[in-house]
Parts: structure tokens; C-alpha cells; sequence
């Protein structure tokens, strides 16, 4: 027997559907395969099956149709985030505490008491001990754990360009999925806030390998808005979420327009009360423009124009740097791995923020 079936799959699987050939002798089984490859992340609909059914000599046929509607969702490259937990563990943060091999002198959280030995700084000497034990006495700190990191997610018109065939925001979804993996590694909690217009996904703060499933499930229904985002309403949402101080981690892209982007502002709003940390995403082509040494008059246009371009974007991070906000351009290809590393450099070298008034202590 032969038969002919038509699958209709997602067009976000297949832009074309599946149209497959099976034969299957006298009381035997047949079977077929064919390739699928999403492009899309979130939930989506695999139809009916339908079947075209001849005998041997293909002198008669049937026709059917076959009920087999079921919905898949498509999650995030959980391999990358894998491959930076990966390289936490036999780099720096969870090799150190798996081992109890701590980092002496670094981090300000206290650990314990130790006796006094060439190369420690002064600094770190504990008067009080060293008066009572007659000899000098080194306080030994350790990486600051349970602090609170939210992941701000920009889903925006922006984030839908698309580089070397990925978008902008599956980049930055990636990025978000290695940093929430390695930071609860790290014993930090983690939440996230995804934003186009609306709010399309909040997860409280948490930690654990429970709160893992709910942030990749979460990160698998974010999608790309054809719109432009509101910032100042996600800024809002952000801060009524979190009254403590925290880690920011804010993944967005700057809009080429005259007037001040709206994520800039939203970006120093939160900078009052938590450490922003401002990834915008790189444009390659934009950045080879500016390389180029122009050969036409068209070509010297489009030049000045991509100088004009890149020019802002680094007055507006400088403009962010200055109140305080780490501010950095990513190329979409190292986001993931610049994101965690500079996560981790926070970790170890700056639990302290100061602003002109006071020092804060970056807690959750």
C-alpha cells in the first residue's frame, strides 16, 4: 500500500507544509520523517493530518483525514546557557564554593577570622580580636550571595531585527537564560520583566532549580512587538516590584531619533535606587558602515550617516555612565558570555555603590 500525507505544521516549523510518502507491504507498518526547524520561540499548533491512501496496483484510493491538532512550545537555546553554567563552574564563582575554596580579601561579606600573615591588606586587620588575642588578627571576606537580580527584557519593534538569522530579542533572551543559570548557581535570587507595550512577562524574584523551569518557560512566551515599547511603564512596574536595592540588568536597543529615548530616561529613574547594568545591543552592519572607506557618493552618504548614528549611541551611554550606570554595547554573537562575565565582575568587585549622599550596600 501506498500512502501520501500532508501534515499541516506550523509555518514558524516549516514555510512550506511537510508532504511525505509511505509504503507498507500486507500487515506491516510504514513510516516517514521530515525535518522541522522553529524559528520562533512561544507556543504553536500542529494540525490535522491529512492522507491519501492507494492500493499496491494504485487502482483505488482513499482519502482521510486524521486528528492529530497538538500544541508544542518551543523554549529557549537552553544549551548556551548550559555551556555558561559550564564555564562558571570551572572558571571561578561555583568551582570557588563547591570546593570551599573561598576568595580571601575579596567581596565584602564576612567569613571568618584568621591570623595575621605577610601580604594581607592592613586594612582588613580586626582591631577588636587582635587586641584580645595579642597578636594581629585578618578578617576574611567572601563574594556577597543571596543578593537580588532582576533580568529587564526590551521587546520592542527594535528587537526584531534580525542578525546572521536570529533576532535581536532571541539574542537577548539567550543572554537573559545564561545569566538567570549562572546567577542562581551563584546563590543570587533572580527575577524578570519582559515589556513591549504592555507587560508580557514578571517573575518575581526566586531561587532554585523550581524557579529555573518558571523562568524558562517564562522566557519561552516573550515575543517581539511590532510597536514601539513603553518604557517608563515597565520602569514603573519595576520599581513598585522591587523596593530593595538590586542588580538591574536591562536588555534593550536605542531608537536613532533626536529626542532623548524614553529607555534612557527609564534607565536613570531606576539608577536612583538599584545598580543598572545597560546592555544595547550592537548593529554589525551599522558598525561596518562606519569602518568603510567610502567609494561613491552614495557610499559616502550612507557613511556619514552611520558615523552620525554610532556617534549618538555613545553620547547616550556616556550620558548613562555618568549617573552611575554601567553602560556597555554588545555584539549580539558575545552577548550572553559579556552579560555573565560582567555579572560576575559585580560579584567580586563592586558590592558597594556609592552615590553623592550615602553608600549603599548592593542587597536584596
Amino acid at each position: 500500500m501506498y500512502a501520501r500525507l500532508v501534515d499541516d505544521a506550523p509555518q514558524t516549523f516549516r514555510a512550506i507544509p511537510p508532504d511525505v510518502k509511505i509504503r507498507a507491504g500486507a500487515r506491516e507498518e510504514g513510516s516517514a520523517t521530515y525535518p522541522i526547524l522553529p524559528r520562533e520561540r512561544g507556543d504553536a499548533r500542529f494540525g490535522r493530518a491529512y492522507v491519501r491512501c492507494q492500493t499496491v496496483l494504485q487502482v483505488a484510493e482513499r482519502w482521510s483525514v486524521a486528528e492529530l491538532a497538538q500544541k508544542v512550545r518551543v523554549y529557549p537555546n537552553l544549551q548556551q546557557a548550559q555551556r555558561a553554567a559550564l564555564y562558571l563552574i570551572r572558571s571561578r564563582q561555583v568551582q570557588m564554593e563547591r570546593r570551599l575554596r573561598r576568595q580571601r580579601g575579596r567581596g565584602r561579606e564576612f567569613e571568618s577570622l584568621r591570623e595575621f600573615r605577610a601580604g594581607d591588606e592592613y586594612r582588613e586587620i580586626c582591631w577588636t580580636a587582635s587586641a584580645r588575642r595579642g597578636h594581629l588578627v585578618t578578617k576574611v571576606n567572601q563574594v556577597e550571595r543571596s543578593q537580588t537580580v532582576w533580568i529587564v527584557l526590551d521587546a520592542g519593534r527594535l528587537l526584531r531585527a534580525r542578525i546572521a538569522g536570529p533576532s535581536k530579542l532571541d539574542y537577548a533572551v539567550n543572554a537573559a537564560l545564561s545569566l538567570a543559570h549562572v546567577a542562581l548557581l551563584s546563590g543570587d535570587n533572580v527575577g524578570m520583566l519582559a515589556y513591549g507595550r504592555r507587560v508580557q512577562q514578571r517573575v518575581p524574584p526566586g531561587k532554585g532549580t523550581a524557579h529555573l523551569r518558571v523562568l524558562v518557560e517564562s522566557l519561552a512566551m516573550v515575543h517581539a512587538e511590532w510597536s514601539e515599547s513603553d518604557h517608563l511603564r515597565a520602569t514603573e512596574t519595576l520599581l513598585a516590584a522591587q523596593k530593595r536595592r538590586s542588580l538591574i540588568v536591562w536588555l534593550t536597543d536605542l531608537a536613532e531619533t533626536p529626542a532623548t529615548p524614553e529607555v534612557i530616561e527609564g534607565a536613570m529613574q531606576v539608577s536612583h535606587r538599584h545598580l543598572v547594568l545597560f546592555g544595547v545591543i550592537s548593529q554589525p552592519e551599522l558598525n561596518a558602515l562606519g569602518r568603510a572607506i567610502p567609494e561613491n557618493v552614495q557610499e559616502m552618504y550612507e557613511h556619514v550617516a552611520a558615523i552620525e548614528m554610532i556617534h549618538r549611541r555613545e553620547l547616550l551611554l556616556s550620558r548613562l555612565r555618568q549617573q552611575g550606570i554601567l553602560a556597555l554595547e554588545l555584539p549580539p554573537g558575545t552577548l550572553a558570555t559579556t552579560v555573565v562575565n560582567r555579572y560576575l565582575d559585580i560579584k567580586e568587585t563592586e558590592p558597594y555603590i556609592r552615590t553623592p549622599r550615602m553608600a549603599r550596600h548592593w542587597t536584596g
